[in-house]
This record gives structure tokens, sequence and C-alpha cells, in this order.
């Protein structure tokens, strides 16, 4: 069995796909992925996202606003606490830095992070990272806050070992979603190679970032298999080794969460 740590069921573009998220998520069971964690970006689609995903069992939540999101809702420490006492959300985020689309005086987002990390704390739910073009910064901050505390997950990562490292010292996972498949990704596919296979999870990110051969397709749940797949292959691994170990991770890190 497979899990699919990250992905957006209440995203997706079910007119590309065909069907609607129940069929996306019995599609995912189809192709062995027992679980998925569908994760927050705004607290305006909130709502909806866990409406979406109410009575399927095996989807799992998160709560939080991505570092990108600019004209909606922020959050205090108190909110997110308040809206992480449901006993579908295991985990606080989409959270962190994003130095590439957002632009000017970001302490904003700073501070935004610093309110998901206490919260976090609060509630003894790990936290989901966010990391584009701030390497350094998102580093600094985890540490400044001692999340380490709390621990998590660098979600979608595509850094480089030595962010890698630092990462897994202050208590996060590495997960990996379809870029690692890309042609282009070898200092990815390196870190791919060298993670410990206890510090690893896999995801799709979907509806974003198809692994090959899907690539510039709309992604769903069901194709993290192929990340797996590839990470086994880059690893000299057998792919079964590679879902037992990374579901073994998912249920230690949100340990809220039910098989």
């Amino acid at each position: 069995m497979l899990i699919d740590s990250h992905c957006h069921i209440d995203l997706m573009d079910y007119e590309k796909l065909g069907g609607d998220p129940d069929t996306a998520v019995a599609y995912a069971h189809e192709n062995g992925i027992g679980h998925m964690l569908c994760v927050s970006v705004n607290l305006e689609q909130y709502p909806n996202m866990l409406n979406t995903i109410d009575q399927m069992p095996k989807v799992f939540a998160s709560v939080g606003v991505h570092p990108n999101e600019q004209d909606g809702l922020d959050p205090s420490v108190e909110k997110l606490v308040e809206l992480a006492d449901n006993e579908k959300v295991v985990a606080i985020g989409e959270t962190g830095l994003d130095y590439f689309r957002s632009e000017g005086d970001l302490e904003w987002q700073r501070d935004r992070f610093r309110r998901h990390i206490e919260a976090a704390k609060q509630t003894g739910k790990p936290l989901i990272i966010h990391s584009r073009e701030a390497k350094e910064d998102t580093i600094k901050l985890l540490q400044e806050e001692n999340a380490q505390d709390i621990g998590g997950v660098m979600h979608c990562f595509a850094e480089d070992w030595e962010m890698a490292k630092l990462a897994m010292d202050l208590n996060f996972y590495i997960s990996f979603s379809g870029i690692v498949t890309f042609k282009s990704a070898t200092t990815l596919q390196d870190v791919a190679k060298r993670v410990p296979l206890d510090r690893m999870l896999v995801e799709t990110d979907s509806p974003w970032l198809a692994p090959m051969p899907f690539r510039g397709k709309t992604n769903q749940p069901a194709y993290v298999k192929y990340v797996a797949e590839y990470i086994a292959e880059l690893r000299d691994d057998s792919v079964d080794n590679i879902a037992t170990a990374t579901t073994e991770n998912f249920f230690r890190l949100f340990a809220s969460a039910k098989p």
C-alpha cells in the first residue's frame, strides 16, 4: 500500500479527469493508494475541502494558509488551533515561504509562518512546509521557532542535499513528488538516492506536477505510484519496500491519522 501524503482533491479539474472526487479516490484505491492527505491552501476553501472529503474515511486533512495567499483570511494562532480541532485534521499547513511568486517586503509571509509553527506546537499536529527559493530563510525560521519540537514534512521537496540534511536535523521528513521523475531534476534525484528510507514520504501535489509519463496533464492521487516506482529504480530497491517504509513513516509522523 502507498499513501499520497499531499494532494488537493478539492481543487482538481474533474472535467479533464472525468468523474468527481469520489471517482478520483476510488481510482487511487484501485491503484494501491490506501490513504491520502488533502492539504489546505486557504481558509475560504477550507469548509468546502472538509465537506468534499467528509465521507471519505481514508482521506485526511490539514488546515493552513499557503504562503502565496494574500487576499484572503490571514489566521491567528487561535483560529488555526480552533480549526484544527477536527478528527479529520492531522496536520498544520501548508505553510512556509515562497519567494518565487511574491515580491517586495515579505515579512508578512514570515509572520504567518511563525503563527503556523506555534499552532502546530499547541495542537501537537506536525507541519507541512512549502519552501520555494527561500531555502536559507525557511531553515533559519524553523530553527528560531524551535520547530523541531513538533516536526513535520518538507513537501514537494525540490532542493539539494544540504537543505535535506538541515531539514532532517530539525525533525522533518522529506517528501518527493512527480518532480523527481523529470529528466532535468538531477540534483533532486541525488537527494532521493541519499535520504534515509525512514525519513521519506511520497506525494502527488495533485492536480499539479504530474510525474512522467503524465507530465503536463492533470495529476491525481493514483499517480503517486509512479513516484514510488521511479524512486525504487533510483535506489535499486523494490517498490514494495518503498511503499512499506513511506506508509509507516506517514503514520509515525501524522500520529492522529488512523490506519
